[in-house]
């Protein structure tokens, strides 16, 4: 495993986009999120009448949001009808994120050394699910040629990748709630190996969708008794947890080693210093109970980035808001961190923002980088009676923690047994 010591040119983060439930943009997102505001709303994409769970974390229009989404403002009209929306998204945070990193490839050497891998857990569902209604009803002759490009899993990176010519590696891992978890790593692996100077890597999801809410549904996973108060559904690490809700959007990072960065004045964010991920081998949707492949995964992130358990400042963990899930992620972490109490935060931003699938890795990913930035340890929100199996670290129940954030760890896992952790620490 390669080592990213003090002494090393490390990778580092010169750009951030988002677009959330709390609305389109980096700034926007982090002083809402801060301010406990939530993004889960009881929401109306269709009619939830037969459905359980009638809430999701859907990214507001910018007619009832000033910092809302419109297509418009990213994408040209002709465009927009050949993608799906999840893709729309994915283009949104890139363009912030290469905005603020300041890159723009302009030779060819810069295009082919510049990659791009943007996950996604389920890809366009709406496009794939509005498309067999299609067929059944009218047939499919009616059927648009854009279709299967509107929801292929890779289009998210291949259409930013076209947009921005960036000519280098190209990918999409599918690991369902880990996968933009791993396109960090994927994209940090890429510079390691020197294939890459430049890597945009993150997420894009937005299946807030009959069939996707029908399904979880079906298997117990989402929560169906907050309807009438839709942003106190999310509650990890409270003993009320009692499913995750569904939610949109995207993230997008941009990496480069320090050398590169300041060749070319940008302005290092954070350094990407620990990256581990593993399989459970154990249950298609479950972690084994002590949480045992997120063990692995933690430590290797650790081993990575020459790191101590005691050295860590924050976890942002995975946690949804199940019960089974949050009980295995807090088994791996008190094995992990034994020794560690209430001198460690940990905290899930889901809380706020609900669960962006494939998505969700990134988003938080750039909220333990403000925490860096910032020290300040972001919201458990809605935890009125903790988990005491979680209670013997720092919760920061109800409302933001001012910390010394020198390193954060964040926490991907996903259905397959598929874990990811990843390490950020503060630019000296």
């Amino acid at each position: 495993m390669t080592h990213l010591r003090a002494g090393a040119d490390p990778i580092v983060v010169t750009g951030m986009g988002a677009v959330t439930p709390l609305g389109v943009g980096v700034d926007v997102n982090w002083k809402r999120l801060l301010a406990g505001k939530s993004g889960i709303v009881r929401h109306t994409r269709f009619d939830t009448e037969p459905f359980g769970a009638k809430i999701a974390g859907t990214v507001p229009a910018k007619a009832d949001d000033i910092h809302g989404f419109s297509a418009e403002d990213h994408i040209t009209p002709k465009d927009i009808k050949k993608m799906d929306i999840f893709i729309q998204y994915g283009i949104a945070a890139a363009n912030e994120a290469l905005g603020q990193a300041g890159w723009a490839p302009q030779t060819d050497e810069e295009k082919e050394r510049s990659a791009t891998i943007i996950a996604t857990g389920v890809g366009g569902f709406p496009a794939m699910t509005a498309a067999t209604r299609v067929i059944d009803t009218r047939g499919p002759r009616r059927l648009s040629p854009f279709v299967v490009p509107s929801f292929l899993a890779n289009l998210a990176a291949g259409h930013i990748s076209i947009l921005h010519q960036l000519k280098g590696p190209i990918g999409a891992p599918v690991t369902a709630c880990a996968a933009s978890a791993q396109a960090i790593g994927d994209g940090m692996r890429l510079i390691l190996s020197g294939e890459a100077d430049v890597a945009v890597c993150g997420g894009a999801e937005a299946c807030v969708d009959p069939v996707s809410i029908g399904g979880f549904g079906a298997a117990k996973a989402l929560v169906t008794t907050f309807n009438d108060e839709p942003e106190r559904a999310s509650r990890p690490f409270d003993t009320g947890h009692a499913g995750f809700v569904l939610s949109e959007g995207s993230a997008v990072l941009v990496l480069e080693r320090l050398s590169h960065a300041q060749k070319r004045g940008a302005t290092p964010l954070a350094i990407v210093s620990g990256y581990g991920t593993t399989g459970d081998a154990f249950h298609l949707t479950a972690s084994s109970p002590d949480g045992e492949g997120g063990q692995r995964a933690m430590k290797q992130a650790l081993r990575m980035a020459d790191l101590e358990p005691k050295d860590i400042s924050y976890i942002n963990a995975h946690s949804t808001s199940t019960p089974v899930g949050d009980a295995a992620e807090i088994a791996g972490i008190s094995a992990v961190f034994d020794g560690r109490g209430k001198d460690l935060p940990v905290t899930s931003t889901k809380s706020s923002i609900g669960h962006l699938l494939g998505a969700a890795g990134a988003i938080e990913a750039i909220y333990s980088i403000l925490a860096l930035r910032d020290n300040v340890v972001p919201a458990g929100m809605n935890i009125d009676d903790p988990d005491p199996a979680a209670d013997r670290f720092e919760l920061s129940p109800n409302k933001p923690t001012e910390w010394d954030v020198k390193h954060v760890l964040s926490n991907g896992f996903g259905f397959g047994g598929v874990n990811a952790s990843l390490i950020f620490s503060k630019v000296s």
